[in-house]
């Protein structure tokens, strides 16, 4: 079963800040493209990374083959059609930048949507920029929706601050659009908060449909109080393990892993042996079947107030 998303890259400052550079990533079977990929940086402004480090805020780009992205030919070649850029910020400080590729093909279903409030002349959300595949009737829907605090995916991240996983999304009441998600096969979605700038607002929506699935799985960790340990929080599994009882009684500390180091970080990791990692999350991982994760922290005031992770 394929995946939405193929690629995934972090981008990192270089020492004096004057550029991005080439920090990791997940390629699966796409050699030529990481081979075009490692020898790269991007200044500010530049580039895919460089765009989304100087806007502050996660960026889509729909089609490859744009002047603005320099590895035209690599993602032609790889069958490579959408990316989505995401910066990680502490305060005022960028810590990275975490790049999805996705590609496109008549059995791609599935949505990345963003969406944005201006809290200076609005008091909702609508969406900005989206990817949906083959899905087109979705993406008109997404078009003419707004959402206001509360209501919805969007809605409900913008009001809490926090990622969220909605699950069964064609029979849930909490999701807006569920009888056109239920057409066109969206069954769960995840939404990650970006409130960087003051009073700019921006939830990216990862929406995930059984047949290619934006990922196998997603979770969702949260510090405890005292800042020194993450909980799990969430999650859903296509494998159906029961991550309650996985993560049952877990700390993960700064010392425990991929995860607990994040806390001390705030660094993105791609990781393609997670399953082989000494620790609950490769033990579950390694009972579902899953090889490779991707995890995010999102940070408030340069403090880690969530990891999310997702899984292929």
């Amino acid at each position: 079963m394929k995946t939405f998303i193929q690629i995934t890259e972090i981008w990192a400052p270089s020492h004096d800040r004057s550029m991005l550079e080439f920090h990791g990533g997940l390629f699966g079977e796409h050699l030529g493209f990481r081979a075009a990929t490692q020898k790269m940086c991007f200044g500010y402004d530049e580039g895919l990374p460089g765009k989304a480090w100087a806007q502050r805020h996660p960026i889509i780009l729909n089609d490859l083959q744009d002047p603005l992205f320099r590895r035209r030919d690599a993602a032609r070649n790889a069958g490579l059609t959408c990316g989505v850029a995401i910066p990680i910020f502490a305060g005022d400080i960028l810590l990275a930048v975490l790049v999805f590729f996705c590609g496109d093909d008549e059995d791609h279903v599935g949505a990345i949507e963003l969406w944005h409030n201006d809290s200076t002349c609005s008091s909702d959300m609508g969406m900005v920029a989206g990817y949906f595949g083959i899905a087109e009737s979705f993406q008109w829907v997404a078009q003419h929706t707004r959402f206001t605090k509360g209501f919805g995916l969007p809605g409900s991240v913008w009001q809490s601050g926090m990622p969220e996983i909605f699950k069964d999304l064609g029979h849930s009441n909490r999701f807006v659009r569920r009888d056109d998600a239920r057409r066109v096969g969206i069954n769960k979605g995840l939404g990650l908060p970006s409130n960087y700038e003051r009073g700019q607002n921006y939830v990216l929506a990862f929406l995930s449909a059984l047949g290619t699935p934006i990922a196998r799985r997603f979770e969702i960790w949260i510090p405890d109080e005292s800042g020194t340990a993450l909980y799990f929080d969430s999650g859903q599994c296509d494998s159906e393990v029961d991550l309650l009882d996985d993560y049952a009684g877990v700390a993960l500390d700064r010392s425990n892993g991929l995860f607990g180091r994040m806390l001390l970080t705030g660094m993105p990791v791609a990781d393609e042996s997670v399953a082989s990692e000494g620790s609950p999350v490769g033990a579950s991982a390694l009972k579902a079947g899953l090889s490779s994760v991707v995890a995010l922290p999102l940070l408030d005031a340069g403090v880690v107030k969530a990891v999310v992770a997702m899984y292929f």
